[in-house]
């Protein structure tokens, strides 16, 4: 049969792999296997050969494997004086070229043309993954052993592919043929399924897959501040029809985007939104930071410097979260210089003592002065008693 010599001189034009037989009754002789993809359905295999050695022309007689027979028994052809001869249009199975002429030597070659099948589909969706359904064939091929006729099998395996454009997650896309993706995608994707055998036959199908999953996501602003603190929130939800906000103190709002929302008490808040989409698909989404309400702080100075140089030219407490003030102050012969009450944009719009007496363009003398301020907390708690009353310093 085909010797090492004598291997290179059968070729097949086109081919995708070539593989070597293992007769039972002469497993020391190889003879080519040569793989044709035949992706299109209509490819056939093709022959060339020339003569190993020797001074031409020649003649090649080409026969074909006969399963009634089990020979090499069926004419194809003869190609006379010439030097290479050629054999188209082959379909499966065995074939001989015996050479005659300047050199006499027969050579055999296997050919099978390769189509592997997939197909690819949705077997199921749902609101948390998607089911995808592979289809897969590969086909099996057998050479004869060419003493007695028996079939022998060409070892051939498959593989699998999944992928998806736009890329979403396809857990173990090459283990499963039949994957569920358990976080299923946000956009509307093509899934593809690629086989492909041993031979490096390759077949490709797709679907397109129209998703309907829903997502919960918004954003806050701000995150934190003094009571009372009024914060929006901002919907990004994708496929969403119903909505429902939790904002952590027991109100809550089904508006796709909720008017500001007010915090009074200082504390610390988690915010939740739920969504749902027409086909009733559910998402939620717990803020990744809580809304942070600052509690109520009073600090009290005791100098200022109203001498217009922009630089501590008001007595003005530090406060936070205050849900209202009064300030009065003495000079020391006990005599009301100033005094303040606020509450809301009153207290949020105060400026503090100009230094100026009870709101007139007099100006109050450098020297001692005595406050009484008390305040109320939006956390409850009472600023008042002799922590806060005392003396300040005007200088100017």
């Amino acid at each position: 049969m085909l010797s090492a010599t004598a291997e290179a001189q059968l070729t097949a034009p086109g081919m995708s792999a070539v593989r070597y037989t293992s007769y039972p009754s002469a497993p020391s002789e190889k003879d080519p296997v040569f793989i044709f993809c035949n992706s299109a359905g209509s490819q056939k295999g093709s022959l060339d050969v020339t003569s190993p050695r020797g001074t031409g022309p020649f003649i090649f007689s080409w026969y074909q494997w006969s399963d009634v027979s089990k020979s090499f028994s069926t004419f194809l052809k003869t190609d006379s004086l010439v030097s290479t001869s050629s054999s188209v249009n082959l379909n499966d199975g065995g074939y001989k070229v015996v050479i005659s002429g300047g050199f006499d030597t027969t050579l055999i070659a296997w050919i099978f043309n390769d189509n592997p099948v997939s197909s690819a589909s949705l077997q199921n969706r749902t609101c948390d993954y998607v089911a995808l359904k592979g289809q897969a064939v590969i086909d099996t091929f057998y050479y004869r052993n060419i003493a007695n006729g028996q079939p022998v099998k060409l070892p051939n395996t498959i593989k699998f592919l999944w992928s998806s454009n736009p890329v979403s997650t396809i857990p173990s896309p090459d283990f499963y043929l039949n994957p569920q993706t358990f976080d299923p995608p946000l956009v509307d994707v093509t899934y593809n399924l690629q086989v492909s055998d041993s031979f490096g036959c390759v077949s490709n199908s797709s679907f397109f897959y129209q998703t309907i999953r829903v997502k919960a996501d918004f954003t806050a602003d701000p995150y934190t501040g003094e009571a009372p603190l009024t914060v929006t929130f901002t919907d990004k939800s994708i496929r969403a029809l119903k909505y429902l906000w939790e904002f952590g103190d027991t109100a809550t709002s089904k508006d796709s985007n909720p008017p500001p929302h007010i915090y009074y008490k200082p504390g610390e808040y988690s915010v939740k939104l739920t969504v749902e989409s027409d086909l009733h698909c559910i998402d939620s989404l717990r803020l990744d930071q809580n809304i942070v309400v600052d509690p109520s702080e009073l600090g009290i100075p005791n100098v200022f410097t109203p001498n217009g140089d922009g630089l501590n030219d008001n007595f003005m407490v530090e406060s936070k979260s205050l849900r209202n003030l009064s300030v009065e102050i003495f000079s020391r012969s006990g005599m009301k210089v100033y005094s303040f009450y606020g509450e809301g944009a009153t207290l949020k719009d105060w400026k503090g003592w100009d230094g100026n007496v009870n709101y007139s363009s007099i100006k109050a003398s450098p020297g001692v002065y005595f406050y009484i301020i008390k305040a109320y907390g939006w956390d409850d708690i009472l600023w008042t008693g002799k922590e806060y009353r005392g003396f300040l310093y005007l200088y100017r």
